[in-house]
């Protein structure tokens, strides 16, 4: 799908990356369509799973959530059944954002949100239960950028 998005598909997802509550007539007014073909093109991105999700960003700071920490994990176990385990103890962790399977040096890199040190003591009980090799966290003293917009400008494969 990628290579078929043109300038009006860019522009909706530009603007739907800024604020998902636009309304269609906005947006069609915005980029310069009219309603239904705005709604159409929404409507196909959506099918297409170039719109994954809608969803509402909240404050972290303002839930009582303001340290941010990424854990870096090690493991010697390399086989499916403790994949499935560890996948299903991070899924079960409301304070994990982000989990991921990484090359190089480390097995897992994960993002995580806590209220405090005692918070990310529970955190890490709860992580070292997957029988872990390794644990190396690092907490986030200063966010210089933080987004969720994608850039669109390799949308048509440039």
């Amino acid at each position: 799908m990628a290579a078929g998005l043109n300038r009006h598909d860019r522009q909706i997802l530009e603007l739907l990356q800024r604020d998902a509550t636009l309304s269609v007539g906005d947006i069609a007014e915005r980029v310069g369509l009219s309603k239904s073909a705005c709604w159409r093109r929404i409507h196909k991105l959506e099918e297409d799973g170039v719109i994954a999700d809608r969803v509402t960003l909240l404050d972290q700071h303002k839930l009582n959530l303001p340290l941010t920490v990424y854990i870096s994990i090690r493991t010697n176990q390399h086989n499916d059944q403790w994949a499935t385990q560890f996948t299903e103890l991070v899924q079960g962790v409301a304070e994990i954002l982000e989990v991921h399977r990484m090359s190089g040096d480390l097995d897992y890199l994960i993002k995580a949100v806590v209220t405090d040190m005692p918070g990310y003591d529970r955190l890490y009980k709860e992580l070292i239960k997957a029988d872990l090799f390794d644990v190396s966290s690092s907490f986030v003293m200063e966010t210089m950028k933080q987004t969720t917009c994608l850039p669109l400008t390799y949308a048509n494969g440039n």
